[in-house]
């Protein structure tokens, strides 16, 4: 029969993995490097939006639905109404991904003493066979806003994170969140802003 105490032990070492598992498997925040430029001191009346699409976003139509669909949610959740008809803001987004492995010069070849030919001793030289890092992705989400009646910039945003997960499109939604962070009177200069991001 087992101990009591053994058990116990068990018991608490299981709910404490679970529990990390359980909060590490929910939310992740997302650390994305932001810098923004305004000259609105204030949300337009009535805040209103249309979405203009670039040339290459209409040729690649279906590929761009999900992005287009993520910058709707985010510039709703700043305060915007999208209102094609009688928009005060005309918004382009742009979104950009790229993955490279980290710098090789951090995977240098190695030297050292071994075991020569013939079980003699001697000096060797190879690439010790090492894990290969993780692919690094590279995700980067933009926004301009003009005047509709001007066609003057008055709101400039990008947001970029880089991070090993694989997780396009969703990703481009809280870059856009964090890029409209503090609209629109933005902090001025770069910035850290972190969003959970549920998983």
């Amino acid at each position: 029969m087992t101990p009591l105490w053994l058990r116990r032990s068990f018991l608490c070492a299981s709910a404490v993995a679970v529990a990390l598992l359980s909060g590490c498997a929910s939310v992740r925040v997302v650390d994305s490097q932001v810098q923004s430029w305004s000259t609105l001191t204030a949300l337009p009346a009535p805040p209103t939006y249309r979405l203009e699409k670039l040339p290459s976003q209409q040729a690649s139509d279906k590929a761009f639905a999900p992005i287009e669909a993520l910058a709707h949610q985010a510039l709703q959740r700043a305060g915007l109404r999208r209102d094609d008809a009688g928009a005060r803001l005309v918004a382009q987004v742009e979104v950009r991904s790229s993955a490279a492995l980290p710098d090789w010069p951090h995977y240098p070849p190695m030297w050292g003493w071994g075991v020569g030919w013939n079980g003699r001793p001697g000096l060797r030289a190879g690439m010790m066979l090492r894990e290969m890092p993780p692919t690094l992705h590279r995700r980067e989400a933009s926004l301009l806003l003009r005047d509709a009646a001007t066609q003057q910039v008055v709101y400039e945003t990008s947001a970029l994170h880089e991070d090993v997960w694989t997780d396009d499109p969703a990703i481009f939604g809280v870059l856009f969140d964090a890029a409209l962070s503090g609209f629109p009177q933005p902090p001025a200069g770069p910035r850290q802003v972190h969003i959970p991001m549920q998983r």
